[in-house]
């Protein structure tokens, strides 16, 4: 049965076609529909003008007019709708010097990798293949259109595409493309932090994330974009607590045991034991990571730094990974300190972390349902009651603001959240002792 988006995509092939125009589905889309998996997004390529398109459609954004790609916006789903094209040279390596309207075969051919070169008419219901992209589909393959040094010198990012889609289709990348990747690997630095990021999220984010990782380090790219995530391999640790190995197949074993995450969680599992390498110490029989967390936090702030990660991406992450040794000592915590700790807005994937980390090691799970258990005894208003003390509540009792009133309101929070109180009367009068203490010892 098609989706809604689907019939709205055949729509606007038929009317490019009735108004005379060559009309195809291409690249992604089409590549889905023959290995039989859901698309998510149907671009269209044309003969039509990006002029002609304009006018075809009620409401389209010149995207890349200068390019031949408009976007036409109907019942508030974007197409993509890009004239037939050849391109001059990529002296930038990433935009083409010049483009000019061409046939649909010249567009195929100018595109990355077979898989994506393909087109369709759904109107016929013919697959239009130049490139032998069909084949290479049958056979598993990514393999690059014409010579892979000419497409990877086009733009230099398509050495972390051909990865991306290797992974996430389950392909084998063909030999001389494998190759020819594996030797402009330093190119790889010439792309900005932007475009390398959202290439590692897709990578990271979508189905078989641990072969990503693994194609990413057996091609040289982890090395130059991640090198403290390469550092990870041969990096020992207790066969106690971790049997499946090092820290580099335990990373591994968390990327492929995530289901449907977010770039937070995701990057939360590469991360979480990057402060493992440099802090490794062996005493005797037994291997420690002192303070592997703190570091590692530091660590994974520079590196998504490096990636123009956003601030507020950067602050989760960062908090996954400093806190996920805390969830060992959680039956031990305090009931204020607990539900704290609960209720901060990171929690959730945190925990989410916990639960892979723990099933990709020693599989013993009953901190996590430990956690579980205590989210349903603690209804969502206790976990983050109003607070009884605030700054106007106690100067209006005769306290003054300053650093120890900020303490008192801490501790007094802690304490309410532990049941000391039944009111903010109680609460108040508890201050007022707790200040004359704090006071007479200054």
């Amino acid at each position: 049965m098609k989706s809604r988006k689907e019939e709205i995509a055949i729509q606007i092939i038929k009317i490019l076609q009735k108004e005379g125009h060559t009309a195809y589905f291409a690249g992604g889309c089409v590549r889905d529909s023959i290995l039989k998996v859901p698309a998510k997004d149907y671009d269209v390529a044309t003969s039509a003008t990006p002029e002609q398109v304009e006018k075809l459609f009620e409401k389209t954004v010149p995207v890349g007019k200068q390019f031949g790609v408009m976007l036409a916006i109907i019942e508030g789903e974007q197409f993509e709708i890009a004239t037939f094209r050849k391109e001059g040279g990529y002296q930038d390596g990433r935009h083409p010097s010049w483009v000019k309207k061409s046939d649909p075969e010249e567009d195929a051919k100018r595109r990355d990798f077979t898989v994506n070169g393909l087109f369709y008419d759904p109107v016929k219901n013919k697959i239009i293949d130049y490139v032998g992209g069909a084949e290479d589909i049958h056979n598993r393959l990514i393999s690059t259109i014409g010579k892979a040094e000419e497409r990877f010198s086009e733009d230099k990012l398509r050495l972390i595409r051909a990865v991306r889609f290797a992974s996430t289709l389950n392909f084998k990348i063909e030999e001389e493309t494998w190759f020819t990747l594996k030797k402009m690997v330093p190119e790889i630095k010439q792309v900005s932090s932007e475009r390398i990021r959202d290439e590692l999220v897709k990578i990271f984010t979508r189905p078989n994330a641990g072969l990503g990782l693994e194609l990413l380090s057996e091609s040289g790219l982890l090395k130059e974009l991640l090198p403290e995530i390469e550092a990870m391999k041969g990096c020992e640790q207790a066969p106690d607590y971790h049997p499946e190995g090092d820290v580099f197949v335990h990373t591994k074993l968390l990327l492929d045991k995530m289901e449907n995450p977010t770039p937070t969680l995701a990057f939360s599992c590469l991360l979480h034991d990057v402060g493992k390498p440099p802090t490794f110490h062996r005493d005797g029989e037994k291997i420690h990571f002192y303070e592997h967390d703190r570091i590692g936090a530091d660590m994974s702030r520079e590196i998504l730094t490096r990636l123009r990660f956003s601030n507020k991406e950067i602050e989760a992450i960062v908090s996954a990974v400093s806190n996920h040794m805390r969830f060992m000592h959680v039956k031990e915590m305090r009931q204020g300190k607990l539900k704290t700790f609960l209720s901060r807005d990171t929690f959730k994937e945190e925990l989410e972390l916990h639960r892979i980390d723990c099933s990709s090691s020693h599989g013993k799970l009953d901190n996590y349902e430990f956690l579980n258990a205590k989210l349903q005894e603690f209804k969502a208003d206790e976990l983050k009651p109003k607070p009884f003390l605030t700054g106007h509540r106690l100067m209006a009792a005769g306290l003054s603001a300053g650093p120890v009133m900020g303490q008192i309101i801490k501790e007094g929070y802690d304490l309410q959240l532990e049941g000391r109180f039944k009111n903010d009367d109680e609460a108040v009068l508890w201050a007022k002792e707790r200040w004359k203490q704090l006071v007479d010892t200054e």
